[in-house]
């Protein structure tokens, strides 16, 4: 038990440890190959170890982790696909793409692989196993959006590479607060709703807690100042540990301090 919760450790210094190697082989050889495997590394670190984090928790998980990590791949594919197009459609209908469409539409989109879980897999309902799959989701989304900042920076940027590193620097570490937690707290609340019977109290805090993640994803797209967006950081970890704390159930499970199910 202590070995698979405290796993993210591992994989957080694994990922460290290639991405320096690949950044010093490329800085000594100037090899282009070693673009691509910089990239992926410093897009999917951090995300895969707060995905690990979260997976290695005291909560009530009743899905395996094969199950989460098709949903991470096929949620980020498919949920930044349908974005994109979404937000294609939009500009080319009114000409421009407002900042609260970005986040409506992003949003939705990375519901679509847990809404196909959900469907599927009916056993699957607790808000455990939601946010579980929502911090996959959001995990895959973030990975593959900053890859795709990282090659657009590389390619248009004059200082290419020293830009690109410190993006995936700054995204990754950045990631679990915003993705991450946001499609957590959503597809937690999805899962509930379904396990409730979709009554409507269980909806009306779908709804709610959608309108939060909209909300906080507005919030971070629309500001440049540090401490805003520290602060909207902060409120989707602290977000995600409060649905964490819900998820665990009416006695959540704690250890000898009683610290929350998220943290310990």
């Amino acid at each position: 038990m202590e070995r698979a919760r405290h796993g993210w450790i591992a994989v957080l210094v694994v990922g460290v440890v290639l991405t320096l190697a690949v950044d010093r082989a490329l800085a000594l050889t100037r090899d282009p190959n070693l673009v691509p495997a910089l990239i992926l590394l410093g897009a999917t670190t951090v995300p895969a170890a707060f995905l690990v984090f979260v997976h290695g928790r005291r909560l009530p998980y009743d899905i395996g982790a094969g199950t989460v990590a098709a949903v991470a791949v096929l949620g980020g594919v498919i949920g930044s696909t349908a974005a994109a197009v979404l937000e294609y459609a939009t500009r080319q209908a009114f000409g421009t793409l407002p900042a609260a469409c970005v986040g409506l539409i992003e949003e939705g989109g990375k519901l679509l692989v847990p809404l196909g879980v959900l469907l599927a897999l009916r056993q699957h309902r607790s808000a455990a196993d939601g946010l579980l799959l929502g911090v996959a989701v959001g995990a895959g989304f973030a990975a593959l959006e900053t890859m795709g900042y990282a090659v657009s920076t590389l390619t248009n940027s004059h200082d290419g590479l020293t830009t690109t590193l410190d993006l995936l620097a700054l995204r990754g570490l950045l990631s679990p607060a915003g993705h991450m937690a946001w499609t957590g707290i959503a597809t937690a609340a999805l899962f509930a709703a379904a396990g409730s019977g979709w009554t409507l109290r269980g909806v009306a805090r779908f709804a709610a807690a959608f309108a939060a993640a909209v909300g906080l994803h507005l919030a971070w797209d629309t500001t440049r100042s540090l401490p805003v967006i520290a602060a909207v950081a902060a409120g989707g970890l602290v977000m995600l540990a409060w649905t964490a704390r819900r998820a665990a159930g009416p006695e959540p499970r704690r250890g000898a301090c009683g610290r929350d199910p998220l943290t310990r």
